[in-house]
């Protein structure tokens, strides 16, 4: 059975409950729901709905880094967000961070977040098979 590695990062939200910014088990790296907080100040980011997919973006960025992989390795995102009507803009920004393939995704409307932030994301990174290095 692989082993569970928690992961840690200072470039993204430090944990605000009883949870971990990410587990990594084997090549599978699950990140939490990151909310637009600033990680150098813990506070949200701006009221306008872009700026803070940017920041969530920028957040999950941030800890699949500190997994040891980028946003391509990432092949399930989920995206919670609190008003429908925004679902151009989270298109719009996501096109700004990912390229084909996408990854698989859902979009889902609740009636609210942590810290009354307007969208939060929760992601599955796969993570390339390291290569055995030869002497």
């Amino acid at each position: 059975m692989a082993r569970r590695k928690i992961v840690t990062t200072r470039n993204a939200p430090s944990a605000i409950g009883t949870y971990s910014q990410a587990v990594k088990v084997g090549n599978t790296v699950y990140v939490s729901g990151q909310i637009p907080l600033d990680p150098e100040t813990m506070s949200l980011v701006g009221g306008d709905f872009r700026s803070q997919v940017v920041q969530v973006f920028d957040n999950l960025k941030a800890v699949s880094q500190a997994a040891g992989g980028s946003l391509r390795d990432v092949v399930k995102l989920n995206v919670f967000v609190t008003d429908m009507s925004n679902f151009a803009i989270v298109n719009e920004v996501m096109g700004e961070y990912f390229q084909r393939s996408y990854p698989a995704r859902a979009v889902i409307g609740v009636a609210s977040l942590p810290k009354n932030a307007k969208v939060e994301m929760d992601a599955v990174l796969e993570l390339p098979e390291e290569e055995d290095v030869g002497p």
